[in-house]
């Protein structure tokens, strides 16, 4: 029997979903800039070259911060971090997530009982008040908060891997592999994999929102990224205390994080109706 194979997609609908596309542009643009942070960066982030909270202006974009560091520069190098842990910590959690769920729906029985159960047990914790547990124990920085957040947030890549496992494995051309004589974990990559990947890719798309924010808060509350590092949470954290006399240093991370996560949501929602056609 004729393996199914996926047809590359051609993104038709993804390509009339305006927001999603501009979205998209923007992300990479903010990427981009995020990148290449040392030359896009007007003044070196760390560095204090003005009066302590000058509001906006030609010479500082965004003005400065309690420092007199230029807040303009600490946000192109806080995208850089934000976006790092966001990108890192949803690598993590899909890595992990897709194997646990292709193991769990494609071996079934006791393994997939044992997996699942252990999900439901992970879920059962709120995962805000489990990664501020796990952050206590830890030294707070940047490589610990990408894995704690990758390793508490997989449980939902494993769920919606497992139910696409259970239903691929049912079909035809699975049963005429295994006729042949295919090996488990032949199958799992060659046959079963490239059907489950799509929607794991809608997943960790919108997964990566949930980093961000995940990081922002962390950040905020003082058990996230550490200066001398800037990212978007620790610079909402310095300005807690100039929330009147220098609204610009809340309100420019503020809004940095609300957009870079509308874009991703945008671009998330473009993906499912696209890869759910």
């Amino acid at each position: 029997m004729p393996e199914e194979r996926i047809k590359a997609p051609k993104m038709k609908r993804f390509r009339k979903n305006k927001l999603a596309v501009i979205a998209l542009f923007l992300l990479f643009f903010m990427g981009t800039v995020a990148v290449f942070a040392p030359f896009a960066a007007p003044h070196d982030p760390d560095e204090i070259r003005s009066t302590a909270l000058e509001a906006p202006s030609v010479k500082h974009f965004f003005g400065t911060d309690d420092f007199g560091r230029d807040i303009f520069s600490r946000t192109i190098y806080g995208a850089r971090i934000s976006l790092s842990v966001g990108l890192v910590a949803v690598s993590i959690s899909v890595i992990v997530g897709f194997f646990f769920g292709m193991i769990s729906g494609y071996f079934g029985g006791f393994i997939e009982n044992f997996i699942m159960r252990f999900v439901d047990v992970m879920l059962s914790f709120p995962s805000i008040f489990l990664i501020l547990a796990v952050q206590t124990m830890l030294t707070p920085n940047i490589y610990n908060v990408m894995v704690v957040i990758g390793l508490t947030s997989w449980m939902g890549v494993a769920r919606l891997v497992r139910a696409e496992v259970l239903s691929v494995k049912e079909r035809p051309y699975i049963e005429a592999a295994r006729a042949i004589g295919a090996s488990g974990p032949r199958i799992m990559l060659r046959h079963i994999m490239p059907n489950v990947i799509a929607p794991v890719i809608v997943a960790g798309t919108l997964g990566m929102a949930g980093a961000i924010l995940t990081e922002s808060a962390l950040s905020f509350l003082g058990l996230g990224v550490q200066p001398p590092l800037s990212s978007w949470g620790n610079m909402l954290q310095d300005s807690q205390a100039y929330l009147r006399d220098a609204p610009w240093m809340s309100l420019i991370p503020g809004l940095l994080i609300l957009f870079t996560v509308l874009c991703i949501y945008l671009v998330g929602e473009g993906l499912r109706e696209e890869i759910g056609r």
